[in-house]
């Protein structure tokens, strides 16, 4: 098979990153996409509503070191809503909140609390995406249609996936503004503290959602029969189980891996299950988290906890089992930072990773986020999901919801 040379999406560019840097990040595998009926080049951006959006841009700025770029609100026009687009790297957040007292904005977080409302994707060809998708049954949300301002013109459209969740297609290559029009470029006041990281994160690794019991399947083929991604992993079974709590979870992506969407179902257990709960307090499906991927583990904990993320934490007899020492082998770091960080390890066939997770970062224990860094390892820490569900066990039986 021959394959194309990887195409960078826009973000990518303009955050220097090269094929290979992004390759080692996130993990990327060869792909012919001459065939490819839903041709993705990456995310474009990853949405949110939120009940302050003001403030939550804040805190990525402050805690997670992100760069404020573009802004939209009632000081241009926007009656409805406000909205920061902040960048890491190749990533970008857009925090939306809700301004107008009848915006639809606020009902969605009546509904949801804080959460994603889009995993918006850079496609080269949204119109022939939206042709194949809907051919697929696909449930079209928002037409191909042109946006236009002095910077250029970006094509667009939507689809829907579980719950309220959607994906905004993005053609931008027509497009120099500073995210869409009806955006206008804003730079932040805040100062980051002295000696803090520039970029605590450089790309998104993958995103996460959690979906009710009996349709993880349903959604998995949805992906494969709409967007051609092909099915990358599966875990079930003991793999993803404790004594109390259990999941399954299917993760499907694009042909180059760019783009990856782990899909987790509740399976029956003694007690609630971390998707259950989330199930719970989302109300309905939705994104569960977003891994983010960074080149420095250890220096992005160490930045985040000096300004207040809390990670959940893992037992010391975690690091000091000798199956685990065996199995992981040689890594970059002694094992003894990483025990005093939480930081979990596991290694696979190619190579090894390095993970840890943030508690729930609003008022509902629904969306959180993931540190990954990989070094070859194309996985998703399956030798950590034992830990790493004990560990949430414990949050969920301090909240009562175990």
């Amino acid at each position: 098979m021959t394959t194309a040379p990887i195409a960078l999406a826009g973000q990518e560019l303009s955050a220097d990153l090269d094929a290979d840097a992004l390759s080692r990040l996130v993990g990327l595998v060869d792909h012919d996409a001459a065939n490819d009926p839903f041709p993705v080049i990456g995310m474009d951006a990853v949405v949110f509503v939120c009940g302050n959006a003001t403030q939550t841009a804040h805190y990525f700025q402050s805690a997670w070191g992100m760069d404020l770029v573009a802004y939209s609100g009632p000081e241009v026009g926007n009656r409805d809503h406000t909205a920061y687009v902040l960048t890491s790297g190749s990533a970008r957040f857009v925090i939306q909140g809700g301004v107008a007292p009848d915006s639809p904005l606020l009902d969605e977080h009546r509904r949801h609390g804080d959460g994603v409302v889009d995993l918006a994707m850079e496609v080269t060809d949204v119109d022939r995406c939206i042709v194949h998708a809907r051919g697929q049954g696909a449930h079209i949300l928002v037409e191909p249609h042109d946006r236009t301002d002095e910077f250029g013109t970006v094509r667009m459209a939507a689809i829907a996936t579980y719950g309220h969740t959607r994906h905004t297609l993005v053609d931008r290559s027509r497009y120099t503004g500073p995210y869409l029009p009806g955006y206008v470029a804003r730079r932040s006041s805040f100062v980051r503290r002295p000696g803090a990281p520039s970029r605590l994160f450089q790309a998104l690794d993958h995103a996460v959602g959690n979906v009710e019991l009996g349709r993880m399947n349903e959604w998995v083929h949805f992906y494969n029969k709409v967007m051609g991604f092909v099915n990358m992993a599966e875990f079930v079974g003991d793999d993803i189980a404790t004594e109390y709590s259990a999941l399954m979870s299917k993760v499907v992506a694009n042909g180059n891996h760019r783009v990856k969407f782990p899909l987790n179902e509740p399976a029956v257990g003694k007690r609630k299950s971390q998707i259950d709960e989330y199930l719970e307090f989302y109300t309905e499906p939705g994104c569960q988290h977003l891994a983010q991927a960074t080149g420095d583990i250890l220096a992005a904990v160490d930045a985040l906890r000096a300004e207040g993320v809390e990670f959940l934490s893992t037992p010391d007899s975690y690091y000091d089992d000798p199956v685990l020492r065996e199995r992981i082998g040689h890594v970059r770091v002694p094992v003894a930072e990483l025990k005093k960080r939480a930081i979990l390890v596991d290694r696979d066939e190619d190579g090894y990773l390095l993970q840890i997770f943030t508690k729930p970062l609003g008022d509902r224990p629904t969306i959180f986020f993931e540190l990954i860094e990989r070094h070859g390892s194309l996985g998703f820490g399956k030798g950590n999901f034992k830990a790493l569900f004990e560990s949430i066990e414990r949050e969920q039986a301090a909240r009562g919801n175990l």
